[in-house]
Order: C-alpha cells, then sequence, then structure tokens
C-alpha cells in the first residue's frame, strides 16, 4: 500500500509570493552582476593576475552557480498557483547545492593560505604559489565538493517519504531528512561527519593562517605597513565569518532540531544572500579591484 512521492510541494510560499519574486529577483540579478563583473575584471585585467585573485574568480564561479542553482526555480514557483519540484528535480538541487557548499569551503581554506603566504612568505610567494599549483589546488576544491555532494545524494536518494510536503522553499539535505519517514540516522551521521571534514576542517585552516597572519603584522615595525597587510586580508575575514556561521547553522544540526521559518531564512543566508555579498564585499574592500573596475570604465 506504498505509494512512491514523485513530487514535492514547498510550503513556505504559501503566503507573500509578489514580495517574494521580486525581492528574490533583485538579489539574483545583483548576485549575477556583481560575480560576473569580478570574473570579467580578472580575466581582462593584468593588473588582477595573481593568484589571488585566480581563486577570487573561482569563488565567483561558485557564487553564480549557488544562486543558479536555487533562485531560478523560487522565482518559477512564485508564479505558479503551488510551488512544487519533481523528486529527481530535488535531488539534482540538492546534489549541485551540496556541490557549491563543499567546494567553497576548501576554497575559502586555499584563500586564507594564499593570504597567509603572501603575508608571512613574501619573497618566496611566487614560488609557493605557481600557476600549476593554483591550477591543482583550485580543481581539488572543485572535486572535494563533488565528492562530498555525491554521498549525501545517494544517501537522500535511498530515504522513503510519507508525504510530498516539504517545510522549505528550496531542496536541500536538511529540509529532505524532515519530510522522511524512514531511517534517516546514517543521513545524519554523514552530516556530522561531513561537517567536520568538510566545514570544521577547512576552518581551522583558515583559523591558523590568520594566527600566522596576525603574528606576522604584529611584528611588523611600521603602522603603514600593517595596515597594508590586514586590509588584503579583512575582505576575506569577512566572507569567511558569514559563510561559515550561516552553514554551521544549517547542517550541523539533527533533523527533530528544525523550525521550518528559522532554517528557511538561515538557508538563504547561506545559499542565497552569501553569494551576492560576496562580490561587494571584495570589491567594497580591494583596492585593486576598485582600480580595475574604474579602468575598464575608461
Amino acid at each position: 500500500n506504498h505509494t512512491q512521492v514523485t513530487e514535492f510541494v514547498l510550503l513556505s510560499f504559501s503566503y507573500g509570493r509578489p514580495f517574494l519574486f521580486a525581492l528574490f529577483l533583485a538579489i539574483y540579478l545583483t548576485t549575477l552582476l556583481g560575480n560576473a563583473a569580478i570574473l570579467f575584471l580578472v580575466c581582462l585585467d593584468p593588473h588582477l593576475h595573481s593568484p589571488m585573485y585566480f581563486f577570487l574568480s573561482h569563488l565567483s564561479c561558485l557564487d553564480l552557480c549557488y544562486s543558479s542553482v536555487t533562485v531560478p526555480k523560487i522565482l518559477a514557483n512564485a508564479v505558479r498557483p503551488e510551488a512544487t519540484i519533481s523528486r529527481g528535480g530535488c535531488l539534482a538541487q540538492a546534489f549541485f547545492l551540496m556541490w557549491c557548499a563543499g567546494a567553497e569551503c576548501a576554497l575559502l581554506a586555499l584563500m586564507a593560505y594564499d593570504r597567509c603566504a603572501a603575508v608571512c612568505q613574501p619573497l618566496r610567494y611566487a614560488q609557493l604559489l605557481g600557476h600549476g599549483t593554483c591550477v591543482t589546488a583550485a580543481a581539488s576544491c572543485w572535486l572535494w565538493g563533488l565528492l562530498d555532494s555525491a554521498v549525501h545524494t545517494v544517501l537522500a536518494a535511498r530515504l522513503s517519504f510519507c508525504g510530498a510536503r516539504l517545510q522549505h522553499i528550496f531542496c536541500d539535505v536538511p529540509p529532505l531528512l524532515g519530510a522522511a519517514c524512514s531511517n534517516t540516522r546514517p543521513n545524519e551521521l554523514a552530516l556530522h561527519i561531513s561537517s567536520i571534514f568538510v566545514g570544521l576542517s577547512p576552518f581551522l585552516l583558515i583559523l591558523i593562517s590568520y594566527l600566522y597572519i596576525l603574528a606576522t603584522i604584529l611584528r611588523m615595525p611600521l603602522a603603514t605597513s600593517r595596515h597594508k597587510a590586514f586590509s588584503t586580508c579583512s575582505a576575506h575575514l569577512l566572507v569567511v565569518t558569514l559563510y561559515f556561521a550561516a552553514a554551521n547553522l544549517n547542517y550541523n544540526r539533527p533533523s527533530s532540531g528544525y523550525s521550518p521559518a528559522a532554517d528557511t531564512l538561515v538557508s538563504v543566508l547561506y545559499c542565497i544572500v552569501t553569494p551576492m555579498l560576496n562580490p561587494l564585499i571584495y570589491s567594497l574592500r580591494s583596492q585593486e579591484v576598485r582600480g580595475a573596475l574604474r579602468r575598464a570604465l575608461r
């Protein structure tokens, strides 16, 4: 008598659809414009052909993918009588979402190492982060996220669902666990293990890198040198704080602890708002990016 669920209804679209459509459209357009501008400037301006901006271009590409995985479907559901998504589409959305999440955690750790090498080992910077090393490291970040996402998607595909309602505006692993009627302990265990290796480990590497950076900055004799060194790291530090705080709230909790409204808000911050803020933070904090933008406009 078991009926296989083939389509999910997203319950968070029960009210405020015109407002949600306008809000998410504005966020999506800002995200596309900001990250595309970063990619354009890094590709065309020779002053930005450095490891730091090479990794920044990959971060912008990830943020474009992040938003494009979720927001177009959100906009489509906002104008439909009922917000739905197929089971296959839901699993695909969760797969690409977690791929971007895992890759971005690793990439942020790699960017912290880049800043650590630039500040602590300036004479060996070109040797430590040559072009081949940067390409291999960036590719490893994408592969790391892909492997992590594949594990969670395979486990989620084996779940049984008693109903077809998701308390969310897009598909992710936590709301799927909340709607499942089969045993979700393997999925929750995988999320917690992943939070250690994919989330906590990069965060610890970032923390260690910034401790080295702080120690090096404090040993600098001139205040202007300390200010310049810190200014090159402040934008990345702000992005890391926003991203890992929201990621920890989003994934590192048991399914029994989910509050639909709070978790939807955290997921929107983590998956949709942060990709919009990243290019704004880097463009406002980086003199090189502002200079490249002025040169491009001229």
